[in-house]
């Protein structure tokens, strides 16, 4: 089983991140303020005015650690990744797939399965946990519709309908999730690019942290990222990287946003409401977040499929192993990750 290695989140800016010798250093103001061996991280991500040495993006590359920066409140910017590596002929069965949608669509409508069950499951326990809301009783009975016809979807698009359908009726009932500071966190849409409330921004920001694991993930296994199933080949975008996570959404991110705001461990005055209509974290807000996070990231979960206990961080990497192995033919389908 691969080991559970720590992502390194730089959130403080104008730090600099530089090689010595097998270690990953940190500076601001030229004080060192970490020392990280390189052998225990999987991945660097930069938010905003961090910089990194040619050395160290070096030793990465080597290393297979991807680099990624993004803007000081979570917009993606860019990656930095060595060598590409992985099997080509698991990429060639891949692109393979791809290229016919009659066959695409198998894959692509368990990933969208994997979410509405997943989200389903989690309006099913605030109903058992917190008692009767008629917003989520109703959103679970709609959406065990929404599995049966998702049976009969016949293509892509279709599949894509079922998929934005069931978001929809899962996002009316979210904030009968929300137990607390509901003058603050409120839901009146899904809304991003950028987002315009604490609760979408709060999401929008899980979201990247989770994009950016299943992206790490798939490449990790030898599969490429770019090229998906459920969202077609666009350059720029991580198709497949967005499929994987969207089982992952319920689970990893929206049950994270909920217990922090319900746990009142993120407040209102923790989001700066900007004159363009965006809503952003702070840094304190952006640290909770983040911490809370890889918190998350070592709780142990038994794997529905494997039936072994695993740390819920390895998720989407075990999630991608059997991904592959469907790929390769060897399961009849792909099993996606639902939660009990």
């Amino acid at each position: 089983m691969k080991k559970l290695l720590n992502t390194l989140y730089v959130s403080t800016q104008g730090v600099y991140l530089r090689q010595e010798g097998e270690t990953v250093v940190a500076e601001k103001e030229k004080q060192v303020v970490l020392r990280l061996p390189v052998h225990t991280i999987s991945g660097i991500v930069c938010f905003g005015n961090v910089m990194c040495s040619p050395f160290l993006l070096g030793l990465c590359g080597e290393r297979g650690i991807c680099v990624t920066f993004l803007s000081e409140h979570g917009k993606f910017l860019a990656r930095v990744e060595g060598p590409v590596s992985g099997n080509v002929l698991l990429r060639m069965e891949q692109m393979k797939l791809a290229s016919f949608p009659e066959k695409a669509i198998i894959p692509a409508k368990c990933f969208v399965l994997g979410k509405i069950m997943n989200c389903r499951t989690l309006l099913q326990r605030r109903i058992r946990d917190h008692g009767d809301s008629e917003a989520c009783s109703k959103a679970v009975s709609l959406l065990a519709s929404s599995v049966r016809n998702l049976e009969s979807a016949a293509d892509g698009d279709s599949i894509r309908g079922y998929e934005g359908h069931a978001a929809d009726l899962y996002f009316n009932a979210f904030n009968d999730l929300i137990l607390s500071q509901k003058n603050v966190f409120f839901m009146k849409n899904r809304n991003r690019r950028p987002p315009r409330d604490p609760i979408n921004s709060l999401l929008s920001f899980l979201y990247t942290l989770l994009a950016h694991e299943s992206a790490s993930a798939l490449e990790s296994v030898g599969l490429d990222p770019q090229i998906g199933f459920l969202h077609g080949i666009r350059p720029g975008r991580p198709g497949l990287a967005l499929d994987l996570m969207e089982e992952f959404r319920p689970f990893f991110a929206d049950r994270l946003a909920l217990s922090l705001i319900n746990l009142n461990q993120v407040q209102g005055k923790g989001f700066i409401f900007t004159e363009s209509g965006a809503v952003l974290m702070n840094d304190d807000t952006r640290k909770t977040v983040l911490t809370a996070w890889q918190n998350r990231k070592q709780e142990e979960i038994l794997h529905p499929f494997l039936n072994e206990k695993v740390k819920i961080g390895l998720l989407p990497y075990i999630q991608a192993k059997l991904l592959a192995r469907f790929i390769r033919g060897e399961l009849d389908l792909y099993p996606p990750f639902l939660i009990k």
